[in-house]
């Protein structure tokens, strides 16, 4: 019993020893945060990460070490140096929120930094709102959705994207936000890898980081017109890695991908038998030919949609996930330990949207997008045309332009829009949203210009 306690007792101090270095490596990590804010620099470094994961493996050989525990530790280390320095990063919600505390204190804000239609709900949905407590929709329910529902949007998906979808398929969640995290969280464990293909809407980096899941990104650029090139994708994967994240229409680039290239993706994927996490929320704002990841019948693949831009619906939280059902039971049970089940009589109002004609709505948007990329032509912006969504994803023009500085001098003026650094590694862009009246965007994007031209 004496040697139990003596090793123990080493045992203690070992974990002692590793709380301090961890400790101590944290307050590295800040430093370090702090002097790649000052210059402009972003969070995460991907060769530098990989250099330290190639040093790593080696000294598994050298000290036989299993390298999935290693590899382990390595991500969880990883993920704490991101989330210390991604403390008081900017995102476009910071910045709305900031909008609407100005807002009520009586300035007047342009909004073109979110993502949310300005017009409303089709008609149906006001009628259905007053309909739901004579019907009864006021009770618990499936945690999957209910049924009718489901069985509604499993016809609405088969006709809509050409993919043959069952009752079985479908789980409704309260916003398709909520879908992206079930699926991380319930599929994905702590110290496994997800590929995230940057520029990228930040909800899939802070859904991993919160359940301890390494990203790995992949950085697209301007020049190469944001196309993900397949060997960066190839060579990202490793034996820890669990998903890929796909966004097209892309937000914030508003990029669809060539069918090709698409398809390489999906038979990579595939080949490694990964989960494909595909946010196809904003497929009903498409100006070019598009397709459902649905279409490729991978079992493993979990789409998500929403009705917050198709129906402009932003404020009912209500989206839903398609999947195999052996994947649908996986995150219902999580969302059944969450929430019990969304809001019944939000998913009658939901149903009954469903057979409302939104192509009024797609025009709006494209109408409004072509009236900002008009007027951005003449500014210090470079940009390729967005194929879709609702957004301006552009590089000022300027030698080191700070998009952190001008978005916020921006606000002053009364103009709210989002930085680059919100969506990864791009600190000289802005996303311009362009869901408000044309006039409004009009006069949003001369503010802008005039606040360029100050630099």
């Amino acid at each position: 019993m004496s040697d139990i306690n003596k090793l123990r007792d080493k045992i203690d101090k070992i974990t002692f020893d590793v709380i301090r270095l961890l400790k101590e490596r944290n307050d590295v990590a800040k430093e370090i945060g702090n002097l790649k804010n000052n210059l402009g620099i972003g969070v995460t470094n991907e060769e530098r990460e990989n250099q330290l994961r190639a040093r790593v493996l080696a000294l598994c050989k050298d000290i036989a070490l299993d390298e999935k525990t290693a590899m382990t530790m390595l991500n969880f280390l990883l993920n704490e140096s991101v989330k210390i320095q991604s403390a008081d990063k900017q995102t476009h919600m910071s910045v709305f929120l900031k909008a609407k505390k100005l807002e009520k204190e009586g300035k007047k804000i342009i909004h073109m930094e979110v993502g949310e239609p300005d017009f409303l709900p089709p008609k149906i949905v006001s009628n259905a709102l007053s309909e739901v407590y004579s019907k009864g929709y006021t009770k618990y329910g499936d945690s999957k959705g209910m049924l009718d529902f489901r069985e509604a949007l499993a016809k609405y998906v088969t006709e809509k994207f050409s993919a043959r979808t069952s009752f079985q398929n479908i789980l409704v969640s309260p916003g398709a936000r909520f879908s992206v995290f079930l699926a991380i969280s319930s599929l994905l464990s702590p110290g496994n890898e997800i590929i995230v293909i940057e520029p990228a809407w930040p909800a899939y980096r802070d859904n991993a980081l919160n359940s301890g899941v390494k990203v790995r990104t992949i950085h697209t650029t301007l020049e190469n017109k944001w196309e993900p090139k397949i060997e960066d994708i190839q060579n990202t994967i490793n034996g820890n890695t669990r998903m890929l994240v796909l966004n097209y229409p892309n937000n914030p680039t508003g990029k669809i991908l060539p069918a090709k290239l698409q398809d390489q993706i999906m038979e990579l994927a595939m080949k490694n038998n990964l989960y494909v996490l595909s946010d196809e929320i904003y497929s009903s704002y498409a100006n070019k030919p598009w397709k459902s990841v649905l279409t490729y019948g991978y079992n493993k693949s979990i789409v998500t949609q929403s009705f917050s831009k198709s129906h402009a619906m932003t404020g009912f939280r209500i989206g839903y996930a398609i999947s195999s059902p052996e994947i649908i039971e996986k995150m219902s049970k999580l969302q059944t330990l969450a929430l019990t089940n969304v809001s019944e009589p939000i998913q009658y109002v939901a149903m009954k949207a469903l057979e409302a004609d939104t192509t009024d709505n797609t025009k709006t948007i494209k109408n409004r997008l072509e009236s900002i990329l008009k007027k951005a032509k003449t500014m210090q912006l470079d940009y390729v045309e967005p194929d879709g969504a609702m957004y301006l994803f552009a590089r000022v023009r300027q030698e080191n332009f700070d998009s952190i500085d001008f978005t916020n001098r921006l606000l002053d003026m009364g103009v709210a829009i989002a930085p680059g650094e919100g969506f990864g590694n791009y600190q000289g862009f802005v996303r311009i949203s362009a869901c408000q009246p044309e006039d409004t965007l009009n006069q949003g994007m001369q503010i802008i210009e005039e606040r360029l031209e100050r630099k």
